[in-house]
């Protein structure tokens, strides 16, 4: 199959780069043209449209920052839904709002009679590069079995949790862990420091033991040394996504107060300057009180 990757950002460009490694052939389109150097050097083919990669692929992928840019996307003008035909899939591999998703994946195959896969992961920018990725996947059984080849350089698993919009729902689930976790290990870190505890030999003392998890081991040394590093990933995209899960509680009937404090937290911390740094510096919001 020809692969299409919209959106070159920091999960696009190692994710793309493993699909090139793996032999793919890949045509990429981006907003801002100069991310697009590394991939192209590595063997993809830059579309100048939206329209023409849609054209020459049988797959398109998506990597965006948003719901709103990932509808722009499809069904702004000369975005994917005037160029696509039947027979080809969509992947999105956003964090999207689990209602648009359906709604999206109604209009693009009325407009065109393209399938959609939403298929968002977990594992940040270490497993992109890694090929480690889970990847959570809604839709087609029959869609998700077409793609499974081509989601195998980016993960080490990919699940199918149901039907359109249900993938999308087990990342907002996968967030609500992430966000509450990285709120109470920048709580934590601020009450060790308080005491004179070693914060920095907290990851290593608590290892293994049912403290432990990816964030503490990858964040927690970042949040002991108050460290405020090159982003691998932003205050605003976990925000974001907590947002979606408060939003989708409404709609279930099903409390989430705890997501619902880290959002307004987080949203605290992004107020004064840190939406686009990394989440590491949560621990700023506790020691500035």
């Amino acid at each position: 199959m020809k692969l299409g990757f919209i959106g070159i950002g920091l999960m696009g460009n190692p994710m793309t780069q493993r699909l090139l490694a793996a032999g793919h052939d890949v045509t990429v389109w981006n907003r801002s043209a100069d991310k697009l150097t590394e991939v192209a050097a590595a063997g993809a083919n830059v579309a100048a449209r939206i329209g023409e990669l849609t054209e020459r692929v049988d797959v398109v992928m998506l990597c965006l920052a948003n719901t709103a840019v990932v509808e722009a996307v499809v069904f702004g003008e000369g975005g994917v839904a005037e160029h696509g035909r039947a027979g080809q899939l969509l992947v999105d591999f956003s964090s999207s709002d689990p209602e648009a998703t359906k709604d999206y994946a109604r209009r693009l195959q009325d407009a065109c009679g393209m399938s959609w896969v939403d298929s968002p992961v977990s594992g940040g920018v270490a497993g992109a590069e890694a090929g480690t990725l889970a990847i959570m996947c809604g839709g087609e059984e029959a869609d998700i079995e077409r793609i499974r080849p081509v989601l195998a350089p980016l993960s080490q698993r990919v699940t199918r949790m149901g039907g359109v919009g249900a993938g999308q729902v087990t990342k907002v689930c996968n967030q609500m862990i992430v966000g509450c976790n990285l709120m109470v290990l920048a709580e934590m870190m601020a009450l060790a420091k308080a005491c004179g505890v070693d914060a920095e030999q907290i990851p290593t003392a608590l290892a293994g033991g049912f403290a432990d998890s990816k964030p503490m081991q990858i964040t927690g040394p970042l949040m002991a040394e108050e460290s405020d590093p090159d982003p691998k990933w932003h205050v605003r995209t976990l925000l974001k996504d907590l947002d979606m899960a408060v939003a989708q509680s409404l709609r279930a009937g099903s409390a989430t107060p705890m997501s619902g404090l880290a959002a307004q937290l987080m949203r605290q911390h992004g107020s004064k300057g840190f939406l686009e740094r990394d989440p590491a510096t949560l621990i700023k919001l506790y020691k500035d009180v």
